[in-house]
């Protein structure tokens, strides 16, 4: 997301600096110290090097990345510039609008989740005077700041809650690039490299991690392991994946596939090799985080089961636009019957998945989430 927009926003003529740090995700890599990428400067700044390994290294990690972001800004901050505080690391919203209130710029939160709810309801065992603490501060920058962008519906009702003015909080979903993923019912060549023959495809793309649940998906592949016709389909990755793959192997089922994350150029195939994609998401996720997947299923024309709380934002998505069958977690047997009628009635799979692409094309998209963006940011 992070980098459509900015090459998106530096073609359209603006100077466009990222503030980053030097580590790879894994932390693994040292990265330049700065370059420019289409026309995109980059700033990568120094931070301790503990690495993701425990919550207490991975703490000064952020500390350290908090006072470089802060003092980098001051050196780079003009008055009258706009800066956007994304949400990874969590709370970086502070120091960013602590620059910004002092060199005078605009502060926009760009929100793809709200910390710290989202650990807590995740289960991070962490004190109350410090929760506390968090949000206080949180919930500073969002009030203080001139715009928060949040990517659902339901996430910009939280906000309102936290007493957020209405004018200071605006929706923009996350996106898929609906030219470089398009329907399509023509053979796939991965099919064949895969092994998957002519089999009911039920997949899953993406990230699998603790802000899903698998106990429902795994009840089902169990229950559907002497189907032949049927195969689940995992692409990508995730802490719940691994824990997926290990529950799977001890059961010794069959009936799953699992590859790993697909270049960027190859998700046209990817996306619409599943006959039906999976979104799944906690109940208690909801508002707190959006499942950016989903934006992809609906580009390649593909219908959809979701599963998680029945009236979340996915699921009134799907429900509305007849895209899909929305499952409450939990409900094994409902998940099975979802496979199972869709792999019995292709009309209603075609419908669904030519409802999937109206709803992307006439709603959501790359083009329209960043011309919102750009009209919010100038």
């Amino acid at each position: 997301m992070l980098t459509d927009a900015a090459f998106y926003l530096a073609d359209r003529g603006h100077a466009v600096h990222v503030v980053t740090s030097r580590l790879t995700y894994a932390g693994d890599e040292t990265l330049r110290a700065a370059e420019v990428v289409n026309g995109v400067t980059i700033h990568r700044i120094w931070t301790t090097r503990f690495g993701r390994g425990n919550l207490i290294g991975r703490a000064l990690d952020y500390l350290s990345f908090y006072f470089s972001v802060f003092f980098v800004l001051m050196k780079l901050l003009n008055e009258k510039d706009t800066v956007i505080a994304k949400t990874d690391p969590p709370m970086v919203s502070v120091p960013v609008g602590w620059a910004a209130g002092l060199k005078r710029a605009r502060h926009i939160n760009w929100l793809q989740d709200l910390f710290p709810e989202v650990a807590t309801e995740l289960g991070m065992n962490m004190p109350g005077f410090l929760v506390a603490m968090l949000q206080a501060l949180r919930d500073r920058s969002l009030l203080t700041a001139d715009m928060n962008i949040a990517i659902g519906h339901q996430m910009r009702a939280r906000l309102l809650k936290l007493g957020v003015y209405t004018d200071k909080v605006t929706v923009i979903p996350n996106w898929a690039d609906g030219e470089a993923i398009q329907p399509g019912d023509a053979p796939n060549p991965l099919r064949d490299e895969w092994q998957l023959g002519g089999q009911f495809i039920v997949g899953y793309s993406g990230n699998l991690g603790r802000a899903h649940e698998i106990g429902t998906l795994l009840g089902a592949i169990e229950e559907l392991a002497d189907a032949d016709d049927v195969r689940f389909l995992f692409i990508g990755g995730g802490a719940l994946l691994e824990d997926l793959k290990l529950a799977v192997a001890a059961r010794g089922l069959k009936n799953t596939r699992f590859k790993p994350y697909q270049p960027r150029q190859m998700l046209q195939q990817s996306l619409t090799l599943p006959d039906v994609h999976l979104t799944i998401l906690r109940s208690e996720m909801e508002g707190l985080i959006v499942p950016s997947k989903i934006y992809g299923v609906l580009a390649a024309g593909r219908a959809s089961i979701f599963v998680g709380h029945p009236e979340g934002e996915v699921a009134q998505m799907l429900r509305e636009a007849e895209a899909g069958i929305v499952v409450r977690e939990g409900d094994v047997q409902g998940l099975v019957q979802a496979v199972r009628l869709l792999q019995s009635d292709a009309d209603a799979v075609s419908i669904m998945g030519a409802n999937a692409r109206r709803l992307f094309d006439e709603s959501l998209g790359k083009t329209r989430s960043l011309e919102k963006l750009e009209q919010v940011l100038v």
